[in-house]
């Protein structure tokens, strides 16, 4: 398989699980809106849900995958075989302690990530409940990635890449079935979330049986891969998940603004989740045991020109979902969320968080392809330097942006510090000479910007004001989105083809 089948296999499975994901939004602002239990329950959520992106996705996986590539490569299945056990009995020991102490803890950790909450203590004890229903979810979603670490290193992308769809599939059904049967409501999305992850670590178990590589639990001490591994997770996790603590930190201080700032932020990011989770989590998962493998054969060659093959396959696609984002912000949330509860003024409250946002999406997905050129290469120090540095430089931006731009502030933050995060990473993949570009690439972004700029015209035009998408029904604003976008997507690619983009130029590169 190619890698741009491969890609298209990925996001295929991604956009499926991201449809069900904003049906799950919709379902959600419909019912609770943006008040104080969804903060809590967003604030409840995100915590499990960024230690899943630290230490599952994020630094477990990259300091995983090329570990086990190298075994895959070089060493004996049933060497091989041992590196999964022993690495599964390790994590799951670790993650055991780690969610109990999380449940103790809960009011300490509440207080800590959303230090406004105290000042209401009937948010406050709402938000302990739902992070101690939720906190579970790192102990399954962990060993989902490590499960799915697997499969992608035997190139079975697709399965881990439809996984996540199993939880929104249970936050649509708790939201429509277990809501009223508990009190308060909100608790029906804490027990979505734990019973989410039970369905996602059962679903991948046939497909690791069918490679012969279900874990086994073994408890005699592990051999020199599994603490390699467990050395290189360490300094991973800022290195991986710098754009993660910057939410985490970006929900204390909106925890401090006015009510329903948290909830602001989340559809926002929601929306801008969709194509970063389309393109950079699908470009990151084909990538690093592709560059693995290279690295392990030495071919220098081939690893540089992979790299080369996912920043032109970046740059042709973010660039017009950044520029769409900003453009049909408020086409987007109002088809979306502006329902029920979800009123006028959270539609442009949310709609400023968004465009901040989009300022950054180019930076949020090239990190996750660029960051795999050091991981693959089981270079952990460069991307931890970097991502300190970056996680300074979005705090700083975080207290100029808060005082005249409030919760929209925080989102260009993050966007801007991944931004300066993927300027770093490309730097130094040059002066590492790691990565030396092909040739065409002035050529190449000439014709994108010509190509963004007659589908930002078409856009713009196709439109119309804001203020006529608060008015009308569901259907018919879905169905006014949807022919814009059609639209908009036309107009781009038929601008490339003219300009002489053939979708042969993109499928030369082979996967694992």
């Amino acid at each position: 398989m190619n890698l741009l089948k491969a890609l298209a296999a990925v996001s295929s499975m991604t956009f499926i699980s991201r449809i069900l994901g904003f049906l799950r939004d919709v379902i959600i602002a419909r019912i609770f809106g943006a008040g104080m239990v969804t903060d809590a329950f967003f604030v409840a959520f995100r915590i499990p849900n960024l230690l899943r992106r630290l230490f599952a996705e994020g630094a477990f996986s990259q300091a995983f995958v090329p570990i086990l590539a190298e075994y895959k490569n070089t060493r004996t299945p049933e060497e091989t075989r041992d590196l999964v056990d022993h690495i599964t009995t390790l994590l799951s020991i670790s993650l055991f302690l780690v969610t109990l102490i999380g449940i103790l803890a809960a009011p300490l950790i509440i207080y800590a990530s959303a230090p406004g909450f105290s000042a209401n203590p009937e948010k406050f004890n709402l938000t302990v409940e739902l992070l101690q229903i939720t906190f579970p979810y790192i102990f399954f979603i962990s060993l989902v990635a490590l499960a799915g670490s697997i499969l992608n290193t035997h190139g079975k992308f697709n399965v881990p890449a439809i996984t996540p769809a199993l939880l929104n599939l249970s936050f649509i059904g708790c939201a429509f079935w277990l809501v009223p049967l508990v009190d308060p409501p909100i608790l029906a999305l804490a027990w979505a979330v734990f019973i989410g992850g039970v369905l996602q670590l059962a679903f991948q178990i046939p497909f690791l049986l069918r490679l012969k590589l279900l874990p086994r639990f073994r408890f005699r001490n592990p051999d020199t891969g599994a603490w390699r591994v467990i050395k290189l997770m360490g300094p991973a996790i800022f290195g991986v998940s710098v754009g993660q603590i910057s939410l985490l930190i970006n929900t204390i201080f909106a925890s401090l603004l006015v009510t329903g700032s948290v909830s602001w932020l989340y559809y926002a990011d929601r929306l801008m989740e969709f194509p970063a989770g389309l393109l950079g989590v699908a470009l990151g998962t084909i990538l690093l045991p592709s560059l693995a493998r290279h690295y392990n054969s030495n071919s220098t060659e081939e690893y540089s020109r992979l790299l080369d093959w996912g920043l032109r396959m970046t740059m042709l696609l973010t660039l017009p979902a950044a520029l769409a984002l900003a453009l049909l912000a408020t086409p987007l949330i109002t088809t979306l969320f502006h329902h029920g509860a979800f009123t006028d003024h959270d539609v442009w409250m949310t709609r400023e968080a968004l465009i901040a946002y989009s300022v950054g999406l180019l930076g949020l997905i090239l990190v996750k392809v660029l960051a795999p050129g050091f991981y693959a290469r089981q270079n952990i120090k460069t991307p931890v330097k970097i991502a300190v540095i970056t996680l300074i430089a979005t705090q700083l931006m975080n207290l100029a942006f808060i005082i005249p731009l409030k919760h929209a502030g925080l989102a260009l933050a993050i966007g801007l510090g991944a931004c300066l995060n993927a300027g770093l990473l490309y730097y130094k993949l040059r002066s590492h000479k790691i990565y030396q570009p092909q040739p065409g690439w002035l050529i190449f972004l000439i014709k994108i910007l010509i190509a963004l700029t007659i589908m930002g015209v078409v856009l713009w035009f196709a439109t119309g004001s804001d203020a006529s998408w608060l008015a009308g029904s569901a259907i018919a604003r879905a169905g006014r989105l949807s022919w814009i976008v059609i639209l908009g997507a036309f107009s781009y690619f038929a601008a490339l083809w003219l300009l002489g983009f053939r979708i042969t130029d993109f499928t030369k590169q082979q996967a694992i």
